[in-house]
C-alpha cells in the first residue's frame, strides 16, 4: 500500500517564491528608470503682453528658456530669488518699497490633453501700480514645485507703470515644455525698479490664492499615454534589461503552470496504480 506523505515545503512553494523575487526585482528596476523630475532640465516656451493685458493679441516679446533643474532641496527660502542676490551684490536690504504694489493678480490654466487634472501652460497676468505718475519696472515670475525653493521661469522686458492705471496689466503666456514634474505649484512675482535693480514689491501664494496649489505638468507628460501593444521578445538586442526581466517572468509563469500539471497527472497515475495493487491484494 503507498501512503502520502506532507512535504513541508514543496517545489510549487519554491518556484512561487522565486517568482515572486523576480517580480519585486522587475518592479525595482521600473521605477529606478522612471525619472523624478528633479534632475530634469526645465524648458519654457513664454509670450510677454506689455500693454491692453489678455487683448493684446501680438506679443511684444517670445522667449524660448533653458532652465536649471529644479534645485534638490526640499524647504523653501528666499535665497534663491533674485532680490536677495541683487541685496548681497548691492548693498540693499531685502524690504519692500511702499511706492510700489501690486493690485491684481490672475491665473489661468490651459492645456490638459490627457484629462488628468494637470495643466502644462500658464496664463498669468498682474497688475502693478505706483504712487510715481511713470516708472520703469521689470518683474520675474517663480515657480514653486511641492513646496520646494522657488525657481525662475520668466522674466519681463522692461515696461511702464503709470501711477494706478488700469491700462499696464501685464500679462505672461508660457508653455511648460520639459522639466516640470505632475504636481502642485505655487507662483511668486518680484518687481524690481530698471533704473537700480532695486526691489520694490512682490506677491505670492501667502497673498492670494490665486498663485497657490496650481496643478501643474510639462508637456511631455501631458501627452495620453501610448495604446499598449504585444511583447516583443528581441534575442538580438542587448539592452531591455526591464523588458527582457518581465518577459522571463512570464516565460517562468507559464513553465511552472506546465510543470504543476504534469506533477498532478504523475501523482494521479500513482495513486491509479496503488488502487490497482489494493485490488489485486
Amino acid at each position: 500500500m503507498i501512503t502520502k506523505t506532507e512535504e513541508q515545503f514543496t517545489w510549487p512553494q519554491a518556484f512561487a517564491s522565486a517568482l515572486a523575487i523576480i517580480a519585486i526585482l522587475a518592479s525595482s528596476i521600473l521605477m529606478a528608470e522612471e525619472p523624478t523630475g528633479a534632475e530634469e532640465q526645465r524648458t519654457t516656451l513664454s509670450a510677454f503682453y506689455a500693454q491692453g493685458g489678455r487683448d493684446q493679441v501680438t506679443p511684444d516679446k517670445v522667449s524660448k528658456d533653458e532652465l536649471a533643474p529644479f534645485s534638490a532641496k526640499s524647504t523653501r527660502d528666499r535665497t534663491a530669488l533674485r532680490s536677495s542676490r541683487l541685496a548681497g551684490s548691492i548693498n540693499q536690504t531685502h524690504s519692500a518699497n511702499t511706492d510700489f504694489w501690486f493690485y491684481l493678480v490672475d491665473v489661468d490654466l490651459f492645456a490638459d490633453r490627457d484629462n488628468d487634472g494637470y495643466f502644462a501652460g500658464i496664463d498669468l497676468l498682474f497688475d502693478a501700480d505706483t504712487y510715481f505718475s511713470r516708472a520703469e519696472v521689470y518683474a520675474v515670475a517663480y515657480l514653486s514645485w511641492e513646496g520646494g525653493p522657488w525657481e525662475e521661469y520668466a522674466v519681463t522686458e522692461i515696461f511702464v507703470l503709470n501711477d494706478t492705471s488700469a491700462d499696464d496689466e501685464y500679462v505672461i503666456v508660457t508653455d511648460l515644455v520639459s522639466g516640470y514634474p505632475s504636481g502642485s505649484y505655487d507662483i511668486l512675482i518680484e518687481l524690481f525698479d530698471a533704473y537700480d535693480d532695486t526691489f520694490v514689491a512682490d506677491i505670492g501664494p501667502e497673498n492670494t490664492s490665486e498663485l497657490a496649489f496650481l496643478p501643474l505638468e510639462d508637456a511631455g507628460r501631458d501627452a495620453p499615454g501610448p495604446v499598449p501593444g504585444p511583447v516583443v521578445i528581441n534575442h538580438h538586442s542587448s539592452g531591455g534589461g526591464a523588458m527582457n526581466l518581465l518577459a522571463l517572468v512570464m516565460l517562468l509563469g507559464v513553465a511552472a503552470i506546465t510543470a504543476l500539471r504534469r506533477r498532478r497527472l504523475l501523482d494521479s497515475g500513482l495513486l491509479q496504480q496503488a488502487h490497482f495493487h489494493e485490488r489485486s491484494a
